[in-house]
């Protein structure tokens, strides 16, 4: 993927700081959290045995006093934070010119917020055993760069483009926030049983992938940032974190009933789709007799 020297999002929160008090890259305030202790072997649990082991963490009320790092940003670090500006950026132009040329409507970009352990969210608190995710109430998404090193290392992800996918499935929910369709199914899913709301959630998160699918399309055609290799590296990416294959590699058998993301052959055919197709209308996840 061709990232370097180009455009830098300035709607990033950057809290991976060093003691004193959290980063801010852009122009709305300071920042409110300070990165913690990387948690980065508890991600890899909460992964490979397909379980929420925030609870083992504490999920609630930071200590700031306790989550503080003491080192400043590494230059990994800093190139990490670089690269998803960049890709942040890339989302913006592209959701603006989807949602002005098929949807009729100005989008508003999310913040995405950058730590390092720990910080807090206006879904509470947020820590590396949740891996990237996007909060609806605060209309941002949070990542710990340390998941690009899971994503490669533990997952057999690697390459930046599949590092760019993680960064345009969690825009994608945004999109989803700003379509309506997000709060929607948020709320079926509170008046649902475990077993259907489990099915909602895969909706959700099959159409983040159309969607992520629909950035690449544009960020080939439109931005020709793509590269030999780099649509395999996303599609793998979506084939490595799928619910069968987490939960194989964890030595499981694959239980459909708990899956909440999708298998991988669904999370790579959604975005194969948002990628050839680049329309809107081709994501609906809600209304398709086969997922």
């Amino acid at each position: 993927m061709k990232w370097q020297g180009r455009r830098a999002s300035r709607n990033i929160q950057d809290r991976r700081a060093s003691p004193g008090g959290g980063r801010r890259v852009g122009s709305r305030g300071a920042a409110q959290g300070i990165g913690g202790v990387g948690l980065i072997a508890v991600l890899i649990i909460g992964y490979f045995l397909g379980v929420d082991v925030s609870p083992l963490l504490d999920g609630g009320a930071l200590d700031d006093s306790s989550t503080q790092r003491s080192a400043p940003l590494s230059a990994e670090e800093r190139e990490a934070g670089q690269f998803v500006a960049v890709v942040l950026a890339d989302t913006e132009e592209i959701w603006t010119q989807v949602f002005r040329e098929q949807v009729g409507e100005v989008y508003r970009p999310p913040q995405l917020v950058l730590f390092s352990g720990a910080t807090r969210s206006a879904c509470g608190g947020a820590d590396g055993a949740s891996g990237p995710f996007y909060c609806p109430p605060d209309r941002m998404a949070y990542l710990d760069t340390a998941f690009f090193d899971v994503l490669r290392r533990r997952l057999g992800a690697g390459g930046d483009f599949a590092a760019a996918y993680v960064v345009a499935h969690e825009v994608a929910h945004h999109v989803q926030n700003e379509l309506g369709i997000l709060p929607r199914a948020n709320q079926m899913r509170s008046q649902a049983s475990e077993a259907a709301s489990n099915r909602i959630s895969v909706q959700i998160e099959l159409q983040a992938d159309c969607y992520s699918g629909i950035w690449a399309h544009y960020a080939d055609a439109r931005l020709g940032v793509v590269e030999p290799g780099d649509l395999a590296e996303a599609l793998n990416a979506a084939r490595q974190i799928g619910d069968d294959t987490l939960q194989r590699n964890a030595g499981r058998r694959p239980m459909p009933h708990t899956f909440t993301h999708g298998t991988s052959e669904q999370r790579e055919s959604w975005f194969q789709r948002g990628y050839d197709s680049g329309q809107i209308g081709q994501c609906d996840t809600f209304n398709t007799s086969r997922l």
